[in-house]
């Protein structure tokens, strides 16, 4: 029976290359997009291309009241495409950004965030762990910004602090299943992450490149590559644990 991961967000960017770097350690994957269907077109036929089974659905994050519709044909394009009524990696990929400093925080913002990185990741996660195959593994999407300050980032960092402190009681909750759950962290990636804000930015880039033990940014490549790792035997012994993907910045 071939494995099969869910990787939310994977029509553009990190999720993107999470997808087709697991696809490429012969993981089916399942992704989800929500306003972006031609890039999940396109990741799904990258997959295919390396002769793995690949299917998108729409997910908004910020819709908590959608969630129990998703699991439901999530669970149906399982039985459709694999006869399966499980699967076996999820990877919590999808968000948004926004530098805003703390004086120009709104609730209306502060919601939004809320709901697309912690709540609505915490209660997603909770509807899937029950079809989750045991000795699977989840891994959840950080960011090298919990461990130093990145200016306007006060929600975004805290929120996914929260996540990394979840991460921990779904290794401890379910790890009787043998089910892992790790996070992964990057450090500055030059994607379009956040407006393409480093990419955008040569000043930006070049202060962030400084800053690094290896001299650059990253590139979305470097990140996809630990996820799939994270979803094979070869660290079959890796729980709770975070990771930080970064090229040593800020040591």
């Amino acid at each position: 029976m071939n494995k099969i991961a869910l990787v939310t967000g994977g029509s553009r960017g990190l999720g993107r290359d999470m997808a087709i770097a697991i696809a490429k350690k012969n993981i089916d994957v399942v992704l989800t997009y929500v306003s972006n269907p031609e890039g999940a077109a396109e990741t799904v036929a990258e997959i295919v291309k390396l002769g793995r089974k690949a299917i998108a659905i729409k997910l908004d994050m910020e819709n908590l009241t959608s969630y129990d519709q998703f699991v439901a044909d999530f669970r149906a394009v399982l039985f459709q495409n694999w006869g399966a009524t499980n699967f076996d990696f999820l990877v919590q990929n999808a968000g948004i950004g926004s530098s805003t400093p703390i004086a120009e925080v709104t609730e209306e913002l502060f919601d939004k965030l809320n709901n697309i990185h912690f709540k609505g990741v915490y209660f997603l996660t909770q509807k899937l762990l029950p079809i989750i195959n045991n000795n699977g593994s989840v891994v959840f999407i950080s960011s090298g910004s919990t461990r130093f300050c990145v200016n306007g980032y006060s929600v975004y960092s805290s929120l996914k602090a929260a996540i990394e402190t979840f991460s921990k009681f779904v290794a401890k909750e379910y790890g009787a299943r043998g089910i892992r759950s790790n996070v992964v962290a990057p450090g500055p990636i030059e994607t379009d992450f956040n407006g393409a804000a480093i990419r955008n930015n040569p000043q930006m880039k070049a202060y962030l490149s400084g800053a690094s033990a290896l001299g650059r940014v990253g590139a979305a490549d470097d990140i996809g590559s630990v996820v799939a790792m994270l979803c094979t035997e070869d660290t079959k012994w890796i729980n709770g644990q975070r990771i930080e993907v970064s090229g040593g910045i800020n040591l």
